[in-house]
């Protein structure tokens, strides 16, 4: 039997678009969330596709959280969902009241970082369909697992604190105070004031 070779589109030979998924998003007619977390940042975007790219509506970096005071990672868990929260007010702000989670090829998996970014974007007030066992849990939305664990070190063995904190510690951040830092940064995003 002759085999053929079926040519597969560039950007998913390249790993880039997984083109089912991007199918079925689109054909909502919903504007995408999409969330990205790179080594240092993460971004929220809501997107309209258009047949020469998609239009950018929205968009947030974590860099803006910083901007409003706040001093922890810029990719954990808490900073994502204040980064959510933050798009899902600008997403308000630009009319969009409901969206459809795109992530490409990256995949969506209960209570990540990204569960995270999207918990903060319904809580905003955007109607995206996700379950609630798809959030993370209230400790680590607030960072007191990490409050908890930098404590238990900081009594157990100082220079692993120092070394696994010290981003944190040289910007003047205890990362024992994760959850009051959060409530207070929480408080500064939802009034929306700088």
């Amino acid at each position: 039997m002759k085999t053929r070779h079926v040519p597969l589109l560039r950007r998913r030979r390249a790993g880039a678009t997984d083109y089912r998924t991007r199918k079925r998003a689109i054909t909502s007619q919903r504007p995408l969330l999409v969330m990205r977390v790179s080594n240092k940042n993460v971004t929220a975007q809501f997107v309209k596709p258009t047949v020469k790219g998609d239009l950018v509506l929205s968009s947030s970096h974590s860099k803006e959280l910083a901007r409003l005071g706040w001093l922890g990672s810029s990719k954990a868990t808490p900073s994502c969902y204040l980064l959510g929260l933050l798009a899902g007010k600008k997403a308000l702000a630009a009319g969009i009241k409901e969206a459809v989670v795109y992530n490409g090829l990256v995949p969506f998996i209960a209570g990540s970082r990204i569960a995270a970014i999207l918990k903060g974007v319904v809580d905003a007030g955007v109607s995206v369909p996700v379950g609630e066992e798809a959030f993370p849990s209230e400790d680590r939305l607030t960072g007191k697992f990490i409050a908890d664990y930098a404590a238990k070190m900081a009594s157990e063995d100082k220079d692993a604190y120092n070394r696994s904190f010290s981003a944190l510690i040289k910007s003047g951040f205890k990362p024992e105070t994760y959850p009051s830092a959060f409530a207070k940064a929480k408080v500064t995003v939802m009034e929306g004031k700088e």
